[in-house]
């Protein structure tokens, strides 16, 4: 017999709509269990898969995707959503170099409406996708599921402004997996939600207050104190009101794993007109004790073993993340001003322990990277050294603030840039290799990139008496074979000669690519070809002495970085020999001009040829060149 019978007779949304309550919760369970067995081989997300499951399958028992649209916020939790769409035999490839992503992608299924992986976008994309229907005249609904935590960015509040005001037809699905049910799900808030959304209720206030306001001389006044009186009681008993004084007709809250009220509420959605804001309120890892017990940890995990949790492959080695943490915390031991700053990711920026010990200076401000920058210009102002710790690809959303709220009053705020370059699995939208092309232009920013553990912690140490806005990008995971390298002092913010060369080569590379860049010269030393090799460790400003002396022994000069190459560091390398007027032959190596995919980061630098095999025999071909056409001075 089949392990998921149900599960396993699901080839589209259609086939869901045939089966009963019972059969919809019976392949509930089947497909929490399929998401448990397939997460823990694959790894991924699994605590918010866990927590939607039953929603998911309400949304499209009542709705026909992909005529009527479904988006996901953020992305993360649309895993049901795939499995149900055709896809839940490719599962065992999610993540996977060459398999199913592990966000929404509209190449993937026309179910997969609008691309994810940032939060707090659902709702200005439905409300979007709302208004190109009702200009085209066409049919559908639109529904946006977004999380508690991605309606703490500033962008949502925005579209629930703007939803609210044009009383477009809209559904918000918001999944709340923070509220306890039991203070929330009450008869009291069920009846109110029944009543309100019912269209006799609706019909009725309407009656009610024309014929009121038709009354000569007291009608209108009574009107207006009745509605009076309705929102002071909304006020004590409704607990969306908030949503109601946006425009939007609020429902709720919901138990989200109760599937027939789910799919009755839902229905009485759809025959709503106007913004219409469906609160439900879920458990995440629902159904598997561990992801229940500590879903921080289970919201995106490596391969596990399904009976004990535990991680199959641990790493046990330090990760540049944690180097930070410790580091920053002995800094602020003895450094009362210095502040911690974050965005919904303190254990992944490695603040767990800082934010423990100095609770009342470390600041979770949400998933709000943009109000975080900005707050921490504030913290500057005021007197204080505050560091934002923000992943590379979540930085990009505070463009504007770092640009003018930091940068343009040239404040000493220190962003750690954690996850910079490839970071495999996540795919484009995680990829961390934009930092150095958008950074590098800004006034008065100075960039940096360690090599190893210890370069970045000379550079935090270096960071605590800067007096101007410093970014310290680093990636993801542990240290190369350079890990028990010496860092030189950054007092004079100079670069290192790492090896020296005999030949006319010599490999310029910053950050991780340092410790590619020293592995091809010794694949090449072996064949008796002696490259230099330097770290850049300074991004910004550049080494310019250094450069000048390079240029009196070298020839051809490689740089290579873990960013895109467009307006990256290689760039500026480019511009200061153009501007010099020097004959140097110059070859940029660094991420294309494409988005990158998902899947092992060393799989995805081998494909991009930027592993140390592929950078020796590139240099061997500019070496074949030379000798075979000699056009080098």
């Amino acid at each position: 017999m089949s392990t998921y019978p149900l599960l396993n007779s699901i080839n589209s949304p259609l086939d869901i709509k045939e089966l009963n309550i019972e059969q919809l919760n019976v392949l509930s369970e089947e497909i929490r269990q399929f998401i448990i067995k397939n997460v823990s081989i694959t790894g991924g997300h699994l605590a918010s898969n866990l927590g939607v499951i039953e929603i998911t399958l309400a949304l499209h028992y009542v709705f026909d995707s992909p005529f009527d649209k479904i988006i996901w916020d953020v992305g993360h939790q649309a895993y049901v959503h795939k499995i149900l769409t055709q896809r839940k035999d490719m599962f065992d490839s999610l993540r996977q170099y060459g398999g199913i992503s592990g966000f929404p992608k509209r190449s993937e299924s026309v179910h997969d409406i609008f691309e994810t992986g940032h939060s707090s976008t659902s709702i200005s994309a439905a409300l979007g996708i709302s208004r190109a229907r009702d200009i085209k005249g066409e049919k559908g609904k639109v529904i946006a599921v977004i999380g508690d935590g991605a309606l703490t960015g500033g962008m949502a509040f925005e579209a629930l402004n703007d939803a609210g005001h044009s009383k477009t037809d809209i559904i918000i699905v918001l999944n709340d997996n923070e509220m306890s049910i039991s203070r929330n799900v009450g008869a009291v808030s069920a009846h109110l939600s029944k009543i309100r959304s019912s269209p006799k209720y609706s019909r009725m206030k309407k009656d009610v207050k024309s014929f009121l306001n038709w009354i000569p001389f007291i009608g209108k006044p009574m009107a207006r104190g009745i509605e009076r009186l309705k929102n002071s009681f909304k006020y004590l008993l409704v607990p969306g009101v908030i949503f109601e004084e946006l425009g939007f007709t609020y429902m709720g809250p919901i138990d989200g794993h109760d599937i027939e009220t789910l799919i009755r509420v839902i229905k009485r959605a759809s025959n709503m007109h106007g913004p219409v804001l469906i609160h439900t309120v879920t458990k995440k890892g629902k159904g598997y004790y561990f992801a229940e017990k500590n879903p921080e940890k289970y919201h995106s995990i490596a391969p596990f073993n399904p009976c004990t949790g535990e991680v199959i492959k641990k790493n046990t080695k330090l990760t540049y993340s944690e180097v930070f943490g410790t580091k920053l915390l002995d800094i602020a031991s003895k450094n009362d001003k210095i502040v911690a700053v974050t965005a919904a990711m303190p254990e992944g920026t490695g603040l767990k322990e800082f934010k423990s010990k100095f609770p009342s200076r470390f600041f979770d401000v949400g998933i709000a990277e943009q109000h975080a920058v900005t707050m921490a210009a504030g913290l500057a102002v005021g007197g204080l050294k505050p560091y934002v710790a923000i992943y590379s690809t979540f930085l990009q959303r505070a463009y504007d603030q770092i640009l003018h709220d930091v940068c343009m009053q040239n404040l000493p705020v220190v962003f750690a840039i954690d996850r910079a370059g490839l970071v495999g699995k996540d795919g484009e939208t995680h990829q961390g290799m934009f930092d150095i092309s958008y950074l590098r232009h800004i006034p008065n920013i100075t960039i940096m990139a360690p090599k190893n553990f210890l370069e970045l912690e000379e550079m935090l140490d270096f960071s605590s008496s800067f007096n101007s806005p410093l970014a310290i990008r680093y990636p993801r995971g542990s240290d190369g074979i350079l890990e028990e390298s010496q860092a030189l002092p950054l007092n004079s913010l100079q670069w290192e000669m790492l090896k020296e060369g005999k030949s006319f080569i010599v490999l310029i590379a910053v950050g991780k690519m340092v410790d590619i860049a020293y592995q091809s010269a010794q694949i090449l030393q072996e064949e008796s070809i002696d490259v230099a090799v330097v770290n850049a460790r300074i991004i910004k400003p550049l080494d310019e002495g250094f450069l000048t002396n390079l240029a009196k022994y070298y020839d051809v000069w490689l740089t290579l970085e873990d960013n895109v190459v467009k307006g990256g560091f290689g760039s500026s390398i480019n511009e200061f020999i153009a501007q010099k007027g020097y004959n140097i032959t110059m070859i940029n190596y660094g991420l294309p001009d494409k988005f990158i995919t998902h899947g092992d980061v060393n799989t995805l630098m081998e494909n991009l040829g930027l592993d140390p095999k592929s950078i020796a025999w590139q240099i061997k071909r500019i070496i074949g060149k030379y000798e075979a056409n000699s056009y080098f001075k």
